[in-house]
């Protein structure tokens, strides 16, 4: 059970990305092969692979916050002691964090409300609540990652590291 909970831990971003990723080429190949030598057109394939991107997008947001290697102003990190820096560092992830459960959270609630108006997507007619279910699901990723991150700062503040 560590194992998995390990491999999770390490890999479910990366994993889940690289599959959907290698899909989402996969179909647009197919898409151009058919539209043209075959010249005949996949009415789904561009659709299909906008939803993937957009779960991508949000898995790649997820990532992200587990490298620690979103856009940050380092000039302003410079402006404070060398002593608050860290504490400032934990008070960015703390907003983050506040912001990656806002959105999280309303965008489960968005996700729950296209359930009863059972709206489908033109060309494959796909539930619309799985595509409206990728910034609830990025973003509640990213808020474990984010966590983690405080976590670590946490005990970065507590050792003296910097």
């Amino acid at each position: 059970m560590k194992k998995a909970i390990k491999w999770l831990d390490d890999y479910l971003e990366v994993s889940l990305g690289v599959v959907l990723m290698s899909l989402m080429t996969l179909i647009i190949f197919i898409q151009v092969i058919a539209r043209y030598v075959l010249r005949s057109s996949l009415s789904w394939s561009e659709e299909l692979a906008r939803y993937l991107f957009i779960w991508i997008i949000y898995l790649g947001i997820s990532y992200g916050c587990k490298l620690m290697k979103h856009i940050k102003i380092d000039a302003c990190m410079s402006l404070f002691p060398k002593r608050t820096r860290p504490y400032v560092e934990l008070a960015g992830i703390l907003i983050f964090l506040a912001f990656a459960v806002y959105v999280a959270v309303t965008g489960f609630d968005l996700t729950m409300k296209q359930i009863p108006l059972n709206r489908k997507s033109p060309a494959m007619g796909l539930p619309m609540q799985y595509v409206y279910a990728a910034p609830a699901a990025g973003m509640a990723l990213s808020a474990i990652r984010l966590v983690q991150a405080v976590i670590g700062q946490v005990k970065k503040i507590r050792t003296g590291v910097s």
